[in-house]
């Protein structure tokens, strides 16, 4: 027996070499690459090397070079589907024995092959001639030609992407060909979305999907599992199953399965990954069994089914997606509109026609001629580039009292688009709410801001008027002239925090700050500021090692003392009778370094409520103040990229007021 050497990786083209060679005379060895078999042709143990260079591309010369170093005496027959006379040239230099093209023919491959290990002569003893009758050889070898011719069938058939004509063409060949008498193909149901894959994983079922010679209200409720039964070991083992095996005789379910419908045979629906189906098939028209080497072939032609039938509900899954993208994008109140890779409309949806077609036009679609220089050049950019332009509004000229929202979305932005989704919004009248909202809030926030003005500034005038009434008859009386000093003192004070407070308020920083202060003189100066505000007895008193704080901001240091200072007012304010204000500075190193100034009172602390609403607006704990001076030293500290924390205290524990200022900002520090 001569042992020949299959160098494809198409399943289809070795099994059809099997199929017309005399099992008896030769042995057919598969491998993808010559590298793969190179042991074998090393050892000397292949007489022919036969060739697929259509499947090894650019590499077919190199392969056959392998291939002659590694056994040099053994004949090499190659087959293309495309040769030309130099490359043909090329591979006779390289030792190549037949150079053949396709479709294989079997008659010509048995008579070279023939030639290359001819038969010995046998003696003849003359006998009287007798009628001899076609050989059975021969007949076998006309059916696998018909095989052959549908294996070229099917190779076309894998391209068809309707699932349903392609399983029908497939049996009716197969009665053509074969003769089968009664053959069913059962599916598994599809996957309804492209990203779980061709077949949906929570059915464990085959249902009848084609049959010939069977009716098909018999199969309409019948079907395979994948748990048990034929379904059940094909899905586990995935080779061909016969009804007289031992393995379906162990079986009930298999053998009830096998006498239910009638057949003899299990062959599953591969797509190399794995299993779509079953089909199952009778005997021949005839009643003749088929043969092994037809079982195998037919096993091949239904890989090539699979992989048919794969891309068939994969396109489904893809065009049902396209369609319901469609049907949302139709939809949209939005106008809507997807740019190709030339620029030419995909899809438009009614909104967008309405924007962008005259009226006065008669044409259905949108074309880039139509919209505007300022969007089409944006469209271009992503198109061309891949990146997203971030939303903006625009004003028609079609339309010149609407305000549009237009958002612009590159399509596969990761392997470079090639398409980009615009997307245009009628926020007219969501403009204009929101400007009724802003100006409706700007009046809140005057009318509370003028009430909390108007309260803090007659408590300043109230002990300024009494003693203005009293000033005609008490003119000359000391006491009064000092109560009136006093008087006058509080309500400058006052009058003045609540000036500075409402200029910081509404400066309009830009953070370019003059010269370099030092964080330890800041802090004494904001301190004693504060103490001039200090409604209390008793002296207050800071707790500050001033010596210790060398470092230096570039910082606004007017408006910073003020930060400071409304900081430690607020501590001294917490606790009258025990006036102690104590501050501690530490730098933090990092990534990002940063110097904390932490203010410590001696008060009851903040709850987790008043923690979170101390730096708004108006809002206060006490009867005095206008209740914005946490909200001007928030504003402060930040546009000076810095940060204020007002810290939850615990039960028992005092009042933390946390200041973050960016080591960026220092100039010299410690």
């Amino acid at each position: 027996m001569r042992t020949l050497l299959v160098i494809s990786s198409q399943s289809t083209f070795a099994a059809a070499i099997s199929a017309v060679l005399d099992s008896t005379r030769f042995q057919v060895i598969v491998k993808d690459t010559v590298r793969e078999a190179g042991f074998l042709l090393n050892r000397g143990a292949i007489d022919v090397t036969i060739v697929d260079v259509e499947q090894l591309g650019a590499n077919a010369l190199r392969s056959l070079e392998e291939a002659r170093t590694c056994a040099p005496g053994c004949p090499i027959i190659i087959y293309s589907g495309d040769i030309q006379w130099q490359w043909e040239e090329d591979a006779y230099l390289l030792g190549v024995t037949h150079v053949l093209d396709k479709p294989l023919r079997g008659k010509l491959l048995n008579t070279l092959l023939a030639r290359l290990f001819p038969e010995p002569e046998a003696n003849v003893v003359p006998t009287a001639q007798v009628p001899v009758s076609e050989p059975a050889g021969a007949r076998y070898n006309e059916g696998m030609r018909s095989l052959e011719a549908l294996r070229r069938f099917s190779g076309v058939l894998a391209h068809s992407l309707d699932a349903n004509a392609l399983l029908k063409q497939f049996l009716l060949l197969l009665r053509e060909v074969i003769g089968v008498n009664r053959a069913i193909i059962f599916l598994r149901k599809p996957a309804s979305r492209p990203t779980e894959g061709p077949v949906s994983t929570d059915d464990r079922w085959l249902r009848s999907a084609c049959a010939i010679g069977l009716d098909p209200a018999v199969l309409q409720h019948f079907g395979l599992s994948l748990n048990a039964g034929i379904g059940g070991y094909l899905h586990r083992h995935g080779r061909v199953l016969r009804a007289a095996s031992a393995e379906a005789a162990a079986s009930r379910e298999i053998t009830k399965e096998f006498q239910l419908l009638g057949v003899q045979i299990a062959i599953p629906i591969l797509d190399r990954e794995s299993l779509l189906g079953v089909a199952v098939f009778d005997e021949r028209l005839t009643g003749a069994p088929f043969v092994n080497e037809e079982i195998a072939l037919i096993f091949h032609l239904l890989e090539e089914i699979g992989l048919a039938l794969r891309n068939s509900w994969m396109h489904n899954q893809i065009v049902a997606n396209h369609a319901m993208i469609g049907d949302i994008l139709g939809q949209l109140g939005s106008a809507a509109v997807v740019f190709g890779s030339d620029l030419a409309t995909l899809h438009a949806n009614a909104s967008a026609r309405r924007i962008f077609i005259p009226a006065e036009s008669k044409r259905a679609e949108i074309e880039f001629s139509d919209l505007p220089q300022a969007l089409g050049s944006k469209i271009y950019s992503v198109v061309k580039g891949g990146a997203s332009v971030a939303p903006f509004k625009h004003v028609f000229d079609t339309a010149p009292d609407h305000i549009f929202s237009v958002e612009i979305t590159p399509f596969r932005a990761d392997v470079g688009p090639n398409a980009a989704l615009l997307l245009v919004e009628d926020v007219t009248q969501l403009e204009r709410a929101q400007r009724l909202e802003t100006e409706a809030s700007n009046l809140r926030l005057v009318r509370s801001m003028a009430e909390h003005l108007a309260h803090e500034i007659g408590n300043a005038l109230v002990p300024i008027s009494t003693h203005q009434q009293l000033l005609k008859d008490s003119i000359n009386d000391r006491e009064f002239q000092e109560s009136l000093g006093a008087a006058l003192a509080g309500g400058v004070k006052r009058i003045t925090r609540l000036a500075n407070q409402m200029v910081f308020l509404a400066r309009d920083w830009h953070g370019d700050f003059g010269d370099a202060v030092s964080i330890g003189d800041l802090i004494v100066e904001a301190f004693q500021e504060a103490h001039t505000f200090h409604p209390g007895k008793k002296v207050a008193q800071l707790s500050f090692n001033q010596k210790s704080a060398l470092w230096k901001v570039k910082a606004d240091s007017k408006a910073l003392r003020h930060a400071f200072s409304e900081i430690m007012l607020n501590a001294l304010q917490a606790n009258p009778e025990n006036p102690i204000v104590a501050v501690n500075l530490q730098e933090q190193k990092g990534a990002h370094p940063v110097l904390t100034v932490e203010v410590h009172d001696r008060g009851k602390g903040f709850t987790a409520e008043t923690a979170e609403r101390a730096p708004e607006p108006f809002f206060s704990t006490r009867n005095i103040g206008l209740g914005i001076g946490l909200t001007v030293s928030r504003r402060i500290i930040e546009s000076h990229r810095g940060r204020i924390e007002i810290m939850p205290s615990p039960e028992g524990e005092h009042g933390i007021v946390r200041v973050s200022l960016p080591l960026d900002e220092i100039v010299g520090n410690h």
